[in-house]
């Protein structure tokens, strides 16, 4: 099984940082969703979906109800990159 490289964008090193001070108690879904991406980024529990309007090409995956993941995958390139982290609202703003 072809496993995906996780690329963590600057952006999505902060943003982590931050998100996770805030929600130390999302460290393990957010530990089980990277390791869901790398496995299978369209495992049906992840939720990953295309956005629309000025984040077109790029997709989301469900963390929690209130929270996402907004990523690119490149499937030629075997890579996941990580583009943004938080609630609904921040990361479609």
């Amino acid at each position: 099984m072809r496993r995906f490289s996780l690329v963590w964008s600057s952006c999505f090193k902060r943003t982590a940082k931050l998100f996770l001070r805030q929600h130390p108690d999302l460290r393990d879904v957010l530990s089980d969703v990277l390791h869901k991406l790398e496995c299978d980024p369209h495992d049906p529990a992840l939720r990953l979906h295309a956005l629309r309007g000025k984040l077109e090409g790029k997709q989301a995956v469900s963390l929690t109800y209130s929270y996402r993941l907004v990523v690119t995958v490149e499937t030629t390139e075997s890579e996941i990159i990580l583009h943004d982290i938080g609630s609904h609202d921040k990361v479609y703003k």
